[in-house]
Protein backbone atom coordinates (compact mmCIF):
# COMPACT_ATOMS: atom_id res chain seq x y z
CA UNK A 1 0.00 0.00 0.00
CA UNK A 2 1.29 3.35 -0.93
CA UNK A 3 2.38 5.56 2.05
CA UNK A 4 0.88 8.73 0.98
CA UNK A 5 -3.10 9.33 1.52
CA UNK A 6 -5.56 10.41 -1.08
CA UNK A 7 -7.48 13.32 1.66
CA UNK A 8 -11.21 14.26 1.23
CA UNK A 9 -11.98 17.24 2.77
CA UNK A 10 -15.89 17.30 4.28
CA UNK A 11 -18.47 20.01 5.77
CA UNK A 12 -21.77 17.87 5.50
CA UNK A 13 -22.63 19.48 2.65
CA UNK A 14 -23.87 17.43 -0.31
CA UNK A 15 -21.15 18.40 -2.71
CA UNK A 16 -18.60 17.28 0.22
CA UNK A 17 -20.75 13.79 0.27
CA UNK A 18 -19.78 13.23 -3.60
CA UNK A 19 -15.93 14.35 -2.86
CA UNK A 20 -16.05 11.84 -0.33
CA UNK A 21 -17.02 9.25 -2.60
CA UNK A 22 -14.71 10.07 -5.76
CA UNK A 23 -11.92 10.43 -3.38
CA UNK A 24 -12.74 6.59 -1.68
CA UNK A 25 -12.92 5.15 -5.56
CA UNK A 26 -9.25 7.10 -6.28
CA UNK A 27 -7.82 5.71 -2.74
CA UNK A 28 -8.63 2.23 -3.77
CA UNK A 29 -7.58 2.93 -7.32
CA UNK A 30 -4.02 3.96 -5.92
CA UNK A 31 -3.76 1.27 -3.24
CA UNK A 32 -3.48 3.89 -0.85
CA UNK A 33 -5.74 4.94 2.33
CA UNK A 34 -8.14 7.67 2.47
CA UNK A 35 -7.78 10.58 5.13
CA UNK A 36 -11.06 12.81 5.41
CA UNK A 37 -10.62 15.71 7.06
CA UNK A 38 -12.83 17.97 9.16
CA UNK A 39 -11.43 21.91 9.04
CA UNK A 40 -13.14 23.70 12.12
CA UNK A 41 -12.57 27.24 13.64
CA UNK A 42 -13.33 26.80 17.23
CA UNK A 43 -11.95 29.66 18.79
CA UNK A 44 -13.36 32.19 16.44
CA UNK A 45 -17.04 30.41 16.43
CA UNK A 46 -16.91 30.78 20.29
CA UNK A 47 -19.04 26.82 20.53
CA UNK A 48 -18.13 24.63 23.37
CA UNK A 49 -17.58 21.53 21.89
CA UNK A 50 -19.50 20.01 24.18
CA UNK A 51 -23.19 20.16 25.01
CA UNK A 52 -25.01 23.65 25.35
CA UNK A 53 -26.51 23.65 29.32
CA UNK A 54 -29.66 25.00 27.40
CA UNK A 55 -29.65 22.29 25.54
CA UNK A 56 -30.00 18.92 24.96
CA UNK A 57 -27.44 15.83 26.42
CA UNK A 58 -26.54 15.01 22.33
CA UNK A 59 -26.73 18.27 21.05
CA UNK A 60 -22.91 19.54 21.07
CA UNK A 61 -20.98 20.55 18.29
CA UNK A 62 -18.26 17.83 18.95
CA UNK A 63 -21.01 15.08 18.33
CA UNK A 64 -22.27 16.88 15.63
CA UNK A 65 -18.34 16.88 13.64
CA UNK A 66 -18.01 12.71 14.65
CA UNK A 67 -21.70 11.85 13.17
CA UNK A 68 -20.24 14.04 9.71
CA UNK A 69 -16.82 12.05 10.02
CA UNK A 70 -19.04 8.37 10.52
CA UNK A 71 -21.04 9.14 7.84
CA UNK A 72 -18.25 10.20 5.73
CA UNK A 73 -16.59 6.54 6.36
CA UNK A 74 -19.90 4.61 5.73
CA UNK A 75 -20.23 6.70 2.52
CA UNK A 76 -16.44 6.11 1.75
CA UNK A 77 -16.45 2.26 2.43
CA UNK A 78 -19.94 1.96 0.45
CA UNK A 79 -17.98 3.95 -2.60
CA UNK A 80 -15.40 1.71 -2.41
CA UNK A 81 -15.54 -1.61 -0.31
CA UNK A 82 -12.15 -2.48 1.09
CA UNK A 83 -10.51 0.88 1.36
CA UNK A 84 -9.01 2.15 4.73
CA UNK A 85 -10.63 5.17 6.44
CA UNK A 86 -8.75 7.06 8.79
CA UNK A 87 -10.52 10.95 9.76
CA UNK A 88 -8.99 13.95 11.34
CA UNK A 89 -10.68 17.18 12.56
CA UNK A 90 -7.99 20.26 12.65
CA UNK A 91 -8.71 24.01 13.98
CA UNK A 92 -8.20 25.79 11.46
CA UNK A 93 -9.41 27.38 8.03
CA UNK A 94 -10.56 25.19 5.55
CA UNK A 95 -8.00 26.35 2.78
CA UNK A 96 -5.06 26.62 5.44
CA UNK A 97 -5.79 23.25 6.59
CA UNK A 98 -5.85 21.21 3.35
CA UNK A 99 -3.12 22.97 1.66
CA UNK A 100 -1.14 21.53 4.55
CA UNK A 101 -2.40 18.07 4.06
CA UNK A 102 -1.26 18.26 0.49
CA UNK A 103 2.11 18.43 1.93
CA UNK A 104 1.85 14.83 2.49
CA UNK A 105 -1.14 13.57 0.13
CA UNK A 106 -0.81 12.05 -3.78
CA UNK A 107 -3.91 13.85 -4.39
CA UNK A 108 -6.63 16.15 -2.43
CA UNK A 109 -10.49 16.30 -3.05
CA UNK A 110 -13.16 18.49 -2.58
CA UNK A 111 -16.65 19.09 -3.23
CA UNK A 112 -17.03 22.36 -5.87
CA UNK A 113 -19.12 23.91 -3.42
CA UNK A 114 -19.38 23.87 0.72
CA UNK A 115 -22.07 25.16 3.48
CA UNK A 116 -23.45 28.47 3.37
CA UNK A 117 -25.54 30.43 0.97
CA UNK A 118 -22.21 31.62 -1.43
CA UNK A 119 -21.67 28.91 -3.28
CA UNK A 120 -19.21 31.25 -5.97
CA UNK A 121 -17.32 32.74 -2.97
CA UNK A 122 -17.08 29.56 -1.21
CA UNK A 123 -15.59 28.20 -4.44
CA UNK A 124 -13.08 31.05 -4.87
CA UNK A 125 -11.91 30.64 -1.47
CA UNK A 126 -11.81 27.03 -1.46
CA UNK A 127 -11.42 25.31 -4.38
CA UNK A 128 -9.44 28.08 -6.63
CA UNK A 129 -7.01 28.60 -3.78
CA UNK A 130 -6.29 25.18 -2.93
CA UNK A 131 -5.75 24.50 -6.42
CA UNK A 132 -3.46 27.56 -7.01
CA UNK A 133 -1.36 26.73 -3.66
CA UNK A 134 -1.36 22.75 -3.07
CA UNK A 135 1.86 20.44 -2.94
CA UNK A 136 -0.02 18.19 -4.77
CA UNK A 137 -2.64 17.47 -7.32
CA UNK A 138 -6.23 18.93 -6.75
CA UNK A 139 -9.87 17.04 -7.25
CA UNK A 140 -12.19 19.21 -7.85
CA UNK A 141 -15.88 16.98 -7.99
CA UNK A 142 -18.75 18.85 -9.87
CA UNK A 143 -21.01 17.53 -12.61
CA UNK A 144 -21.03 14.36 -13.83
CA UNK A 145 -19.16 12.23 -15.07
CA UNK A 146 -19.37 10.14 -18.07
CA UNK A 147 -18.04 6.83 -16.60
CA UNK A 148 -17.20 5.26 -19.47
CA UNK A 149 -16.09 8.46 -21.14
CA UNK A 150 -12.20 9.43 -21.64
CA UNK A 151 -9.87 11.10 -19.35
CA UNK A 152 -9.51 14.96 -21.05
CA UNK A 153 -6.44 16.77 -20.79
CA UNK A 154 -5.68 19.91 -22.13
CA UNK A 155 -2.43 20.09 -23.98
CA UNK A 156 -0.72 23.68 -24.17
CA UNK A 157 2.81 21.97 -25.31
CA UNK A 158 4.26 24.41 -22.39
CA UNK A 159 6.56 23.16 -20.31
CA UNK A 160 4.27 24.20 -17.44
CA UNK A 161 1.59 21.54 -18.53
CA UNK A 162 4.08 18.78 -18.29
CA UNK A 163 2.51 17.66 -14.92
CA UNK A 164 -0.97 17.70 -15.93
CA UNK A 165 0.09 15.81 -19.06
CA UNK A 166 1.39 13.07 -16.92
CA UNK A 167 -1.32 13.03 -14.40
CA UNK A 168 -3.74 12.35 -17.22
CA UNK A 169 -2.10 9.63 -18.48
CA UNK A 170 -1.28 7.80 -15.12
CA UNK A 171 -5.13 8.53 -14.08
CA UNK A 172 -6.31 7.25 -17.45
CA UNK A 173 -4.31 3.99 -16.96
CA UNK A 174 -5.79 3.98 -13.25
CA UNK A 175 -9.15 4.36 -14.16
CA UNK A 176 -8.72 1.52 -17.55
CA UNK A 177 -10.12 4.65 -19.45
CA UNK A 178 -9.00 6.57 -23.01
CA UNK A 179 -7.19 9.58 -23.05
CA UNK A 180 -8.16 11.86 -25.17
CA UNK A 181 -5.82 14.74 -25.23
CA UNK A 182 -7.07 18.41 -26.73
CA UNK A 183 -5.07 20.89 -28.14
CA UNK A 184 -6.78 24.01 -28.84
CA UNK A 185 -5.89 26.58 -31.48
CA UNK A 186 -7.13 29.63 -32.69
CA UNK A 187 -5.43 32.17 -35.30
CA UNK A 188 -5.51 36.76 -34.83
CA UNK A 189 -8.96 36.42 -37.29
CA UNK A 190 -10.66 34.42 -34.78
CA UNK A 191 -10.29 37.18 -32.19
CA UNK A 192 -10.83 39.88 -34.31
CA UNK A 193 -6.97 40.88 -33.79
CA UNK A 194 -3.45 40.54 -34.42
CA UNK A 195 -0.74 39.64 -31.83
CA UNK A 196 2.57 41.43 -34.01
CA UNK A 197 5.30 39.36 -34.19
CA UNK A 198 3.66 35.82 -33.67
CA UNK A 199 4.86 33.12 -36.17
CA UNK A 200 1.11 32.32 -36.03
CA UNK A 201 0.40 35.65 -37.64
CA UNK A 202 2.96 35.43 -39.90
CA UNK A 203 1.37 32.18 -41.23
CA UNK A 204 -1.60 33.49 -41.68
CA UNK A 205 -1.06 36.45 -43.54
CA UNK A 206 0.67 34.64 -45.62
CA UNK A 207 -2.73 32.60 -45.82
CA UNK A 208 -1.09 29.27 -45.43
CA UNK A 209 -3.91 27.27 -42.76
CA UNK A 210 -2.79 23.86 -43.42
CA UNK A 211 0.71 24.94 -42.75
CA UNK A 212 0.15 26.15 -39.39
CA UNK A 213 -3.02 23.73 -38.82
CA UNK A 214 0.40 21.10 -39.21
CA UNK A 215 2.40 23.55 -36.92
CA UNK A 216 -0.35 22.71 -34.27
CA UNK A 217 -0.27 18.92 -34.85
CA UNK A 218 3.41 18.68 -34.46
CA UNK A 219 2.80 20.04 -31.25
CA UNK A 220 0.78 18.10 -29.94
CA UNK A 221 2.50 14.99 -31.09
CA UNK A 222 5.30 16.21 -29.39
CA UNK A 223 3.81 16.44 -26.65
CA UNK A 224 2.21 13.15 -26.81
CA UNK A 225 5.53 11.11 -27.93
CA UNK A 226 7.76 10.48 -24.47
CA UNK A 227 4.66 9.32 -22.27
CA UNK A 228 2.94 7.29 -24.57
CA UNK A 229 6.10 4.68 -24.29
CA UNK A 230 5.31 4.79 -20.53
CA UNK A 231 1.57 3.79 -20.65
CA UNK A 232 1.41 1.46 -23.53
CA UNK A 233 -2.33 0.59 -21.88
CA UNK A 234 -3.63 3.38 -22.64
CA UNK A 235 -5.50 4.36 -25.79
CA UNK A 236 -4.42 7.73 -27.00
CA UNK A 237 -7.45 9.89 -29.04
CA UNK A 238 -5.18 13.26 -30.14
CA UNK A 239 -7.67 15.88 -30.72
CA UNK A 240 -6.97 19.25 -32.41
CA UNK A 241 -9.79 21.57 -32.38
CA UNK A 242 -9.52 25.11 -33.88
CA UNK A 243 -11.22 27.41 -31.42
CA UNK A 244 -10.43 29.08 -28.21
CA UNK A 245 -9.65 27.05 -25.19
CA UNK A 246 -11.71 27.78 -22.16
CA UNK A 247 -15.43 27.09 -24.48
CA UNK A 248 -13.60 24.42 -26.14
CA UNK A 249 -12.60 22.41 -22.99
CA UNK A 250 -15.86 23.22 -21.18
CA UNK A 251 -18.04 21.84 -24.19
CA UNK A 252 -15.77 18.72 -24.34
CA UNK A 253 -15.97 18.12 -20.71
CA UNK A 254 -19.33 16.75 -21.54
CA UNK A 255 -18.50 13.28 -23.15
CA UNK A 256 -15.41 12.61 -20.28
CA UNK A 257 -14.80 10.72 -16.98
CA UNK A 258 -12.46 13.86 -15.63
CA UNK A 259 -10.66 16.45 -17.45
CA UNK A 260 -7.24 17.60 -16.46
CA UNK A 261 -5.65 21.06 -16.46
CA UNK A 262 -2.33 22.56 -15.59
CA UNK A 263 -2.56 25.69 -12.88
CA UNK A 264 -1.18 27.96 -15.65
CA UNK A 265 -1.32 27.23 -19.43
CA UNK A 266 1.32 28.82 -21.62
CA UNK A 267 1.22 32.63 -21.66
CA UNK A 268 -1.50 34.72 -19.52
CA UNK A 269 -0.24 36.82 -16.84
CA UNK A 270 2.17 34.93 -14.57
CA UNK A 271 1.26 37.23 -11.96
CA UNK A 272 -1.86 35.24 -11.24
CA UNK A 273 -1.80 32.16 -9.10
CA UNK A 274 -4.39 30.30 -11.21
CA UNK A 275 -4.86 30.93 -14.66
CA UNK A 276 -8.46 31.81 -16.48
CA UNK A 277 -8.53 28.19 -18.17
CA UNK A 278 -8.70 26.78 -15.41
CA UNK A 279 -10.83 28.92 -12.94
CA UNK A 280 -13.09 28.59 -15.77
CA UNK A 281 -13.47 24.53 -15.69
CA UNK A 282 -13.67 24.90 -11.79
CA UNK A 283 -17.00 27.15 -12.65
CA UNK A 284 -18.28 25.88 -15.67
CA UNK A 285 -17.05 22.16 -16.46
CA UNK A 286 -19.68 19.33 -16.75
CA UNK A 287 -17.20 16.84 -14.67
CA UNK A 288 -14.50 16.75 -12.21
CA UNK A 289 -11.75 18.92 -12.57
CA UNK A 290 -8.59 17.78 -11.57
CA UNK A 291 -5.96 20.36 -11.66
CA UNK A 292 -1.71 20.05 -11.56
CA UNK A 293 0.43 22.86 -10.81
CA UNK A 294 3.73 22.91 -12.79
CA UNK A 295 6.44 20.82 -11.33
CA UNK A 296 4.51 18.60 -8.92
Amino acid sequence: MSSAPVVVGVDGSASAWAAVEAAAREALLRDTELRVVHAFLWPAMHVPPGPSVLGPPSGGVQESVEALLAEATVRARRAAPGVVTRHAVIAGAAVGTLEAESRTAQLVVLGHRGTGGFAQLLLGSTAVQLAAHAHCPVLVVRGTEVRDGPVLVAVDGSPQGRGALSFAFAEASLRGAGLEALHAWTTWSDHGEMVPGSPVDVLEVLGDIDELRATEERLLAEALAGLRGHYPDVAVRPSLVRGRTRPVLIEASGRAQLVVVGARGHGGFTGLLLGSVSQALLHHAHCPVAVVRSGL
